[in-house]
């Protein structure tokens, strides 16, 4: 078992059964990266879209309650009436983009792999739970890489932010002057500017992410030479049981050839590496082929033939041509019509003219 499970030993590209077998247990290629970038860009897109209305009705709503805020009930069923009727005027003013947030994250998984509903990755494990295995998990190759790729990136983002930030330097600090409602607008600006450069950023690093992960997961599948031919005999079959039927029909087929040779009219020969046994009867399209043979098989055709009394035709190119175009129980094509008619006809004299005598 440990031989199998010895990823040195795995040296064989993963088949399309094994890859699928890995996503239906819950296994699959997953960046975090890319569900980030989805999550940020539609994030970035409603702010777009539904910042201007989002804040235009919670300005109304609040205002509203400031400007009557002398009306309102004190009571404890008014009160809580008025707590549900908020409530609901900001469920209906978030719905939307809370709506479009939950198809980006969706959206992060869907792209990256099918959806999979699998239990497995919920059953316990005590590798899970292990001191050793926990260890062994911290400081793996891809925690490492997971520390060096959150570096990178958090260098990144900080170097393109401030290289856009740095020329605007003298104008921030002057808003400390300013009225805040001359304000809003340009930081919203800003603002925009920015997560629109952190969205382009991260595109490149959810591409790359995503295939050092496909790279990482399809290396995780690759398979021993040992679990190859398991995983054939599983599909295939086992090769030796395969070829003993493979075998045993051959031995059939024989069996029934050789049963129908002195039914047959005609046997054409090579004469000794070709047997080729055709029918013929009155009524039928074309002579039938009803055994056929190299070598040892041909040499039984024969046998059988001279002792049931079946006309043996030495013609080598016929028996050659018969051989290679024609099938057991299958009509003789139309090229050989005239050679094999020429013969049979022959035979039928011969038959005739025996008969008178």
């Amino acid at each position: 078992m440990a031989d199998e499970r010895d990823d040195t030993q795995r040296t064989e590209d993963p088949t399309p059964k094994r890859l699928d077998e890995a996503i239906k247990r819950g296994d699959v290629v997953k960046s975090a990266e890319v569900n980030t970038w989805f999550m940020l860009a539609a994030g970035t897109l409603t702010l777009m879209v539904f910042a201007a209305p989002m804040s235009g009705s919670f300005a109304t709503m609040f205002r509203g309650l400031l400007a009557h805020s002398y009306e309102l009930p004190a009571d404890g069923n008014a009160l809580a009436a008025l707590a549900r009727k908020l409530a609901t005027d900001a469920l209906v003013t978030l719905g939307v983009p809370f709506i479009l947030l939950s198809l980006a994250a969706l959206a992060g998984s869907v792209i990256q792999h099918r959806i999979v509903f699998s239990a497995d990755p919920l059953k316990p494990q005590l590798a899970k739970i292990s001191p050793g295995a926990g260890l062994a998990r911290l400081f793996s190759r891809q925690a490492l890489a997971n520390f060096a790729k959150g570096l990178a990136k958090l260098a990144v983002v900080g170097a393109v932010l401030g290289a856009l930030l740095w020329p605007q330097r003298q104008r921030l600090a002057g808003f400390v002057g300013y009225d805040p409602a001359t304000i809003l607008p340009v930081t919203r600006a800003l603002a925009m500017q920015m997560l629109g450069t952190v969205v382009a950023v991260l595109s490149v690093v959810a591409a790359a992410d995503y295939l050092f992960q496909y790279r990482q997961w399809y290396e995780r599948q690759k398979m021993s030479l040992r679990e190859m031919k398991e995983e054939f005999r599983q599909t295939e079959g086992d090769p030796v049981v395969k070829g003993k039927i493979k075998q045993l029909r051959h031995s059939r087929m024989r069996k029934r050839m050789m049963a129908a040779v002195p039914k047959a009219s005609v046997v054409i020969t090579n004469p000794t590496h070709f047997a080729v046994a055709l029918k013929y009867e009155r009524g039928m399209n074309a002579p039938v082929c009803v055994a056929k043979g190299v070598d040892l098989i041909a040499r039984k055709i024969r046998e059988i033939a001279e002792q049931h009394d079946v006309p043996v035709v030495e013609n080598p190119p016929l028996a050659r041509a018969l051989h290679a175009t024609v099938e057991i129980d299958q009509e003789i094509a139309p090229e050989h019509y005239r050679a094999v008619a020429e013969i049979i006809g022959y035979i039928m004299g011969l038959r005739r003219a025996v008969g008178r005598a």
